[in-house]
């Protein structure tokens, strides 16, 4: 780590502990008051432009646009990456991505994984006497139940572990227990769930991490609502988007019934609700054939889920706490993913858990409570991602003020090993959780070459359509070093934080029985892997996975 890394890095554990301790903070819990419980509630793929509150003329969102008109809408929110695993892993520890191991979302390399040695949003909460519970998408590490939600923190986990899941016949988890599909619609399941925790624990405390699964593929909806979508579109959207903005309604309409038991219990002026995204929309080809696009309405924003450009990573951002967060407003400053740990936990009071690590995230309440803030409004915000091994000038930005230099990917470091990755993921769709070792092997790139920065104002240019790094130097070169001193120190953290991960591994599996890997297989790598041949010897050698590796020395 260089000198100027080691100063930045003093700051952050300064100002994160600090933050955190700061009990006389505003919105910090008086005197024999008790602190607020928490609602933290994540969509799947929900781009900025995916709720009527951001614009979108097609879909209702009834409740969410109520809870931002109770509190406060970020304009300018940012998902701490593009893809899901390692957004979540900056929202569940307020650590930048990178040092938490997490980079992509193969599952079945461990990238998705967050490494033992950090803290979770449940283990934050359960320290200072909360009831907590992950409910919904967890894809935080996966195949290895020590690195499941109930054993990082949270009291109770309902949900599933994988990428994804069907939405009628899914296969959902209980604190290790496998339950099947009940007839009942997989945004219902995770709302009822929701629910019941909350009037199990309506005398504490309790932070509740609600990932729901909507709008994220396999497009799936009652019938009804698409059949309204459907109606509604007249040309302006296809048949898969009316299938994705009636996803998005049915978890509006069941988030209206998590509410409403606040209200009834009488818990909503004391319960911090916050509504957000992973990452930006997924645009492109759906469905049998690929025949029909996802892209529909997105606001001003250029890009896709996946990539730095601002619609990977600009996404709806609404915080409502009714009497402490003035309702109506409309808040511009840059606000980012790994910010809600601090600033939601700093409102407990409670000091850091024993073992925790500074934080790259800042306790924003001053500016949700609609405070100006120059520093937060000028502050760095470095994003970066690429597949398998962090690549520094692929896929990459930093944001500060009004700027934003971008690197775009490099071909060769963005492409996902399908036939290798996807098999797994698949499977888990529409089968139950299962363990597994590691496929160890990550690709080295060795020296690529990266394109030239492109500059953008995006006051000025949200739509990040005219470069203007030749007409301004001086900002390209001071804003390219700050973001190398970044990608320096928290690469070097994952390169720790992975080698953890797989040292865990090839003890979790010593001595243990290893599942057969044909029996996993079976059928799902047929869509994967063209022209391969069925037979089961030569299949193994044409995907390889941990099957190819001597488990005790894949290190």
């Amino acid at each position: 780590m260089n000198g100027l890394g080691r100063i930045v890095r003093g700051v952050l554990t300064v100002l994160g502990f600090a933050l955190l301790e700061a009990s006389n903070a505003h919105g910090s819990p008086a005197a024999g008051a008790p602190p607020p419980s928490v609602l933290f509630i994540v969509a799947d793929d929900l781009g900025y432009g995916d709720l009527r509150c951001y614009g979108n003329p097609h879909v209702d969102t009834p409740v969410i646009d109520r809870l931002a008109r109770e509190g406060v809408r970020l304009t300018d929110y940012y998902t701490p990456s593009p893809l899901c695993a390692p957004a979540r892993a900056g929202l569940l520890t307020g650590r930048y991505n990178h040092r938490t191991g997490a980079i992509d979302v193969s599952s079945n390399r461990g990238i998705d994984r967050i490494a033992l040695s950090e803290k979770t949003f449940g283990d934050y909460f359960r320290h200072a006497g909360y009831a907590t519970a992950l409910i919904g998408k967890w894809h935080s590490g996966l195949y290895c139940d020590d690195y499941l939600p109930h054993h990082r923190g949270f009291d109770q986990f309902y949900g599933f572990a994988n990428g994804a899941q069907d939405y009628w016949k899914w296969n959902l988890m209980r604190n290790g227990r496998n339950e099947t599909a009940d007839g009942r619609y997989l945004s219902d399941a995770l709302n009822d769930e929701t629910i019941a925790f909350i009037e199990r624990n309506r005398s504490r405390p309790f932070a509740i991490f609600l990932a729901q699964h909507a709008p994220h593929s396999p497009f799936q909806a009652p019938a009804a609502l698409v059949e309204k979508y459907q109606r509604r579109a007249q040309g302006q959207y296809n048949d898969t988007v009316a299938t994705i903005y009636a996803m998005i309604e049915a978890m509006d309409t069941g988030l209206g019934r998590v509410l409403s038991t606040l209200e009834k219990l009488g818990l909503r002026d004391r319960t911090i609700v916050v509504f957000t995204s992973d990452n930006g929309a997924q645009f492109g080809p759906s469905g049998e054939g690929k025949n029909e696009s996802t892209a529909r309405y997105h606001g001003p924003f250029r890009g896709n889920k996946d990539t730095v450009w601002e619609e990977g990573i600009r996404v709806p951002g609404i915080v409502a706490w009714p009497g402490t967060i003035p309702a109506g407003q409309v808040v511009a400053t840059p606000v980012h993913g790994c910010d809600w740990l601090p600033t939601l936990y700093a409102r407990t009071g409670a000091a850091a858990p024993a073992g925790a690590k500074p934080l790259d995230g800042r306790d924003v309440f001053s500016v949700l409570r609609g405070d100006p803030e120059s520093a937060l409004a000028h502050r760095v915000l470095p994003f970066q991602k690429n597949r398998y091994t962090p690549v520094a000038l692929s896929d990459a930005a930093i944001r500060r003020g009004a700027w934003k230099l971008f690197w775009p990917g490099i071909p060769e470091t963005i492409k996902k090993d399908g036939p290798r990755d996807n098999w797994c993921f698949q499977r888990g769709i529409v089968k139950p959780h299962w363990e597994m070792p590691l496929d160890p092997h990550l690709p080295d790139y060795g020296p690529v070459r990266a394109a030239p920065p492109q500059l953008y104002n995006l006051l000025d240019d949200p739509g990040e359509q005219h470069d203007v790094a030749a007409t301004h130097p001086d900002i390209v070169q001071e804003l390219a070093k700050l973001y190398r001193n970044w990608f320096e120190e928290v690469a070097a953290e994952w390169r720790i934080s992975n080698q953890q991960i797989r040292d865990h591994d090839v003890r979790y599996w010593s001595g243990r029985p290893i599942p057969n890997a044909r029996e996993l297989l079976g059928d799902f790598w047929i869509k994967n892997l063209k022209g391969a041949k069925p037979a089961e010897a030569e299949l193994l050698k044409a995907i390889p996975g941990y099957w190819s590796y001597d488990h005790n020395r894949r290190r």
